[in-house]
C-alpha cells in the first residue's frame, strides 16, 4: 500500500513539473530559477498529500483547486521581425481612486464586433483586471505612422460620458506582452477667475512606443506628444482635430502610430524598466535613515526593558528565595507582590475556546506574512506578474489552515476544554467569517456600480471551493492532529480551588491604560515602514524593499514581545492574576493604532473619494487591523506565558 501511494505521489509531482516546464507553439523560455517552481509544488504537494487522509475524492479537487489558484510562471515569448504583438485593453477609472475600475469598452472607443477576453489568473482576476483583445495591429520591429483605428459616431449621451470621465481624470491601462501601458483619456484645463475657463478635450491619436531587446519586447509607453484633443463642448458638439461636429452628437476619428526602439535591457532586467518609468508619481525611496532611526530606537527600548525587568527580578528572587522567618512576613508588603498569587496565576481563564482560537489563527498569520516575505526576498512577485501575490497569499492560507487548527486544539486539550469540534469550527470562522462579510459588502458596491473590482460568479465558487476543499479540511486535520498530541500544561505552580481576591488596581493598572501603552510602542517602531506599505497597497507603487520589510517586521515582533512582557509583571506585581486575556489585548490593541491611522491616510495623505472607492479602503483596512491585533496578541499571548512559566520556575516553593 504504501508503495502505491508513493508511486502516485511521485507520478502526481512528475505531471505537475512537466506542466509547469512545457512549451507551446511559440518558443517560449523559463525566466525563472526552477527552484522556485519547485518551491510552488512543495506547498502544493504539502495540502494536497494532507488532504488524501479525508478520502480519494478529496484529493482530485483539492489538486486542481491550488493549480488553479498557483501564481502564474514568468514566462519569455519570442517573437520574429513582423509577428503580430497581440495589445490587450484592460481598465480604466479614477486616477485618485486605484481600486474604482471600469472595463476599457464601457466607455463609447473602438471595439471589435465580437469582444475575446482573455485568460486570467486568480491574481489578475482579484486585481481587477478584464484584459480584451483590441483593435491596434502592432507588428514586432514594424513601425506604424497614423494607422486608422477606426471613426466614431457619438451621441450627446456617450460625449457627456467621456466628458464626465475626462473631468474625473480617468486614466486607462492597456497589457502589452504582459507589460502595463498607462495614459489618460482626455485633457482637462482649468484657468482664470473672472472670466472662467474650463476646457475638455479628448485623445483621439495615441503613440506607442516600445522597446525591444533582441526578439523581446522589453518596455512600451503611449504618449501624446504634438497631439491636439478634440474639444468636448457642452451639448455634444466638438470641431478639432479628428473630429467633426453635428447637432445631434460627435463624429471622431481615432488613430495610433507605433514606433520600435532597441533596448541594452535583457528580458530579465525589463522589470528594472518599468519600475524607473514615472507615470504615476513616484514617493517610495529607500528610507534607510528612518529605518535606522526606527531600529536604534527600538534597540533602547528593548534594552531599557530588558535591564529594568533583570534588575527588579533579581532582587525579587533574592527577597523571595529566603529562608522562611520572622522576615517573610513583609512578602505581603510592598509593590512586588507576585509570588502571592502563585496558586492563582496558573487558573485557565473563561472563554477557552475564543482564546485558543485567536492564538491558532494568529500563529496561521504569522506563517502566511513569513511566506510570503520569504517568497518576495525569492523574487517570486514582480511588477510583471499581475496578481501573483494575491494568489500566493490565498494558497498559503489554504495551506496554513492545518497551522490554526493544530495551534488552536492543541492548546486547547492542554486547559482542559471539553468541546474541541466545536473549537475547531469556532477557529476556521475566526477570520473567515468577518473575511466574507466584508468582501460581500464591498462586492455588493462593486457591482451595483459595475466595477470590475466585483469578482465573477466563477472566481467566488473557485474561492468557495478552495476553503470547502482544502482550508477547512486541513483546519479539522491540524486540529485533530493537535488534541491527539497535546500533552499536559506545564505548571510550576499548583491552582487551589478556592480563587485569591484581587485587590483594587490604581488607575494606570487597568486595560485601557496597558492597552493604550503595548498598542502604541509596536505602531510608532512601524509607523515609517506603514506609510509606504499603504502607498503601495492603496496607491500606485511598486513595493520592492522587502528585505526592509523583513526587517520591521521582525522589529514589530520583538516590541511586541518585551512590551507585553513588562506589562505582565506590572500586572502580577499588583497581585492581579487575570494576564490571559490582558496579554492578548494589550499588544493586539496595535490594530486599532493601525486603523486610526488608515483614516489620517485617507483624509490627509490619499486624494481618495466616492463611495465605492471608501467602502473598499474602510472596510479591508479593518480587517487589515484584525489581522495585525491576531498576530500580535498570539506573540504577546506567548511571551508572557513564557516569562511567567520562567519567574515561578525559579522561585522556591512550599
Amino acid at each position: 500500500m504504501c508503495k502505491t501511494v508513493n508511486a502516485g505521489k511521485k507520478v502526481i509531482f512528475n505531471a505537475l513539473l512537466d506542466a509547469v516546464m512545457d512549451t507551446h507553439a511559440v518558443t517560449i523560455k523559463f525566466c525563472v530559477n526552477k527552484a522556485l517552481a519547485l518551491c510552488f509544488l512543495f506547498f502544493l504537494l504539502t495540502g494536497i498529500i494532507m488532504t488524501v487522509r479525508l478520502g480519494r475524492g478529496c484529493v482530485m479537487e483539492a489538486c486542481l483547486l491550488l493549480l488553479c489558484l498557483l501564481p502564474q510562471i514568468g514566462w519569455a515569448v519570442s517573437y520574429k521581425q513582423g509577428d503580430p504583438v497581440t495589445l490587450y485593453v484592460n481598465k480604466v477609472g479614477p486616477y485618485h481612486n486605484p481600486q474604482e475600475t471600469y472595463h476599457y469598452y464601457t466607455l463609447p472607443v473602438c471595439r471589435p464586433k465580437e469582444v475575446r477576453h482573455k485568460a486570467l489568473s486568480l491574481g489578475e482576476v482579484l486585481d481587477g483586471d478584464r484584459m480584451a483583445e483590441s483593435l491596434y495591429k502592432i507588428h514586432f520591429r514594424e513601425n506604424t505612422e497614423r494607422q486608422t483605428l477606426c471613426q466614431l459616431s457619438l451621441t450627446e449621451k456617450e460625449v457627456d460620458q467621456l466628458r464626465e470621465a475626462i473631468e474625473e481624470l480617468y486614466y486607462f491601462e492597456f497589457v502589452l506582452d504582459d507589460v502595463p501601458i498607462w495614459g489618460f483619456v482626455g485633457y482637462m484645463e482649468e484657468s482664470g477667475f473672472l472670466p472662467h475657463s474650463h476646457k475638455v478635450g479628448l485623445w483621439t491619436h495615441l503613440d506607442f512606443n516600445i522597446e525591444y531587446n533582441g526578439d523581446s519586447v522589453i518596455f512600451a509607453n503611449v504618449s501624446v506628444k504634438d497631439v491636439k484633443p478634440v474639444p468636448l463642448e457642452e451639448g455634444g458638439g466638438g470641431a478639432g482635430h479628428g473630429a467633426g461636429g453635428s447637432t445631434e452628437g460627435l463624429t471622431v476619428t481615432h488613430t495610433y502610430s507605433v514606433r520600435w526602439f532597441e533596448s541594452p535591457l535583457p528580458h530579465s532586467r525589463r522589470a528594472d524598466r518599468l519600475r524607473d518609468y514615472s507615470f504615476f508619481p513616484k514617493t517610495l525611496e529607500i528610507h534607510w535613515l528612518s529605518i535606522i532611526n526606527s531600529l536604534v530606537l527600538v534597540v533602547l527600548l528593548l534594552g531599557f526593558v530588558i535591564i529594568i525587568l533583570m534588575r527588579v527580578l533579581k532582587n525579587d528572587f533574592a527577597r523571595y528565595n529566603v529562608e522562611e522567618d520572622g522576615s517573610c512576613d513583609d512578602l505581603d508588603q510592598g509593590d512586588n507582590g507576585w509570588k502571592i498569587i502563585h496558586t492563582d496565576v496558573f487558573r485557565f481563564p473563561t472563554y477557552k475556546s475564543l482564546l485558543c482560537a485567536v492564538l491558532g489563527v494568529g500563529a496561521q498569520f504569522l506563517t502566511l506574512a513569513t511566506g510570503i516575505i520569504i517568497m518576495a526576498l525569492l523574487g517570486m512577485f514582480n511588477v510583471h506578474r499581475h496578481g501573483a501575490i494575491n494568489s500566493a497569499a490565498i494558497v498559503l492560507y489554504a495551506l496554513t489552515s492545518c497551522v490554526s487548527g493544530y495551534c488552536s486544539c492543541s492548546f486547547y486539550t492542554q486547559i482542559h476544554g471539553q468541546r474541541w469540534v466545536w473549537n475547531i469550527i469556532l477557529t476556521s470562522s475566526l477570520f473567515s467569517a468577518p473575511l466574507f462579510l466584508t468582501w460581500s459588502i464591498v462586492n455588493s458596491v462593486h457591482w451595483w456600480s459595475g466595477s470590475t473590482q466585483a469578482l465573477p460568479a466563477s472566481t467566488v465558487l473557485l474561492l468557495l471551493g478552495a476553503w470547502v476543499l482544502v482550508g477547512f479540511p486541513l483546519t479539522v486535520i491540524g486540529g485533530i492532529v493537535g488534541k491527539n498530541r497535546a500533552g499536559s500544561f506545564q505548571a510550576p505552580c499548583r491552582t487551589r480551588n478556592i480563587p485569591r481576591q484581587i485587590p483594587q488596581q490604581p488607575w494606570y493598572k487597568h486595560t485601557a491604560v496597558h492597552m493604550a501603552i503595548g498598542g502604541f510602542l509596536p505602531f510608532s517602531a512601524i509607523s515609517v515602514e506603514l506609510y509606504y506599505i499603504f502607498a503601495t497597497v492603496w496607491g500606485r507603487e511598486h513595493y520592492t524593499l522587502y528585505g526592509i520589510l523583513l526587517c520591521v517586521f521582525a522589529i514589530l515582533l520583538s516590541v511586541g514581545a518585551c512590551i507585553s512582557v513588562a506589562l505582565t509583571y506590572f500586572l502580577l506585581s499588583g497581585e492581579d492574576y487575570r494576564w490571559w486575556w490582558r496579554s492578548v489585548l494589550s499588544t493586539g490593541s496595535t490594530g486599532l493604532f493601525i486603523f486610526v491611522y488608515s483614516l489620517f491616510y485617507y483624509h490627509n495623505r490619499s486624494s481618495m473619494s466616492g463611495l465605492v472607492q471608501s467602502v473598499e479602503f474602510f472596510g479591508y483596512s479593518l480587517l487589515t487591523a484584525f489581522v495585525f491585533s491576531l498576530m500580535l496578541g498570539t506573540v504577546s499571548f506567548w511571551a508572557s506565558l513564557a516569562f511567567i512559566r520562567y519567574i515561578y520556575c525559579s522561585l522556591k516553593m512550599d
